[in-house]
């Protein structure tokens, strides 16, 4: 093979190798839990990197200094014994260890999902529905939501209340940080807040079927002026998501459209976490016996 097919061919894995890292979202975070995470990656990388260099640069150093044709080498076959080989061995590791898990330790209470962010100004509750295979988000502050978009103001931090209608699936926005799963029947929270206006993908990353591909979503983190325009754009929306527009919208659809309603039937979200213990409060509890499973019922049969 000549020197141009060699040069192609490494060309070529080089691409396909690198071909995945055009864009590291983990490495450029706009927001607070983003920017804790980059750090914490970038530090464990560098702690590990401190015993891989040396390890890879011995090794090819000592395949070097003890090869057969370096008659200066030190010949030791019955070698069997060194103390400061032993303490290197054995030191560096525990160093590394005990650093990474206080790290670690650490980090995952700073970095809890289920934590508040401490901001001077106030959260938006946003509620998050998974389907197949689309994702709902409610705003019950506004009245408002939107599908597979999502719109929030930049400098506040976001709580958001997840559950799914369906399977498990995971809610992660790279750029902000952090990932959740929405499990059905279950409720877990996730805070973020974003730091630089812009748009930034959010996905699933649990496969969940034939439409997993299409569960993305852009982030719009917007300032103060443009979240206030897009409140009032999202009031003037004559789409409501009632009982049977929600029927509807639950039901298996692919790559779905971006939508927007500006009225929300209250306790959506709440009537959808409970809606399976309903059916099992409704086998299960004495006739006479008025639930809110009466109520969710209600709601979901008459709106």
């Amino acid at each position: 093979m000549s020197y141009k097919k060699y040069r192609y061919l490494g060309s070529s894995i080089f691409t396909l190798v690198l071909g995945g890292c055009s864009n590291l979202e983990l490495l450029s975070p706009k927001g607070t839990i983003g920017e804790h995470e980059k750090s914490l990656i970038l530090l464990s990388m560098g702690i590990m990197l401190c015993v891989v260099i040396p390890v890879v640069g011995l090794s090819m150093f000592f395949a070097w200094r003890y090869r057969a044709s370096n008659r200066n080498a030190t010949y030791a076959p019955t070698w069997a014994h060194s103390t400061g080989v032993e303490v290197v061995v054995w030191s560096i590791p525990i160093v590394v260890i005990s650093f990474l898990g206080w790290t670690i330790w650490r980090t995952t209470h700073e970095l809890d999902p289920y934590k508040p962010l401490v901001a001077g100004r106030p959260a938006v509750e946003v509620d998050v529905v998974a389907l197949n295979w689309k994702w709902l988000f409610i705003y019950p502050e506004y009245g408002v939501a939107t599908v597979n978009t999502l719109s929030i103001p930049v400098d506040r931090p976001i709580n958001f209340h997840l559950t799914s209608d369906s399977m498990m699936n995971s809610f992660f926005i790279p750029q902000l940080g952090s990932q959740v799963y929405a499990m059905a029947g279950m409720e877990t929270q996730l805070h973020l807040m974003g730091t630089v206006p812009g748009t930034y993908m959010g996905r699933s990353t649990a496969f969940s079927g034939p439409g997993f591909s299409g569960m993305q979503f852009p982030t719009h983190v917007l300032t103060d002026d443009q979240f206030a325009a897009w409140l009032q754009t999202a009031h003037a929306s004559s789409a409501t998501l009632d009982g049977d527009a929600y029927l509807g919208l639950r039901k298996d659809s692919e790559d779905n459209p971006e939508a927007l309603y500006g009225h929300v039937a209250p306790h959506l979200f709440g009537d959808i976490t409970t809606q399976y213990d309903c059916r099992m409060q409704n086998s299960l509890r004495r006739v006479g016996d008025v639930t809110r499973c009466d109520v969710h019922a209600a709601v979901m049969e008459n709106q």
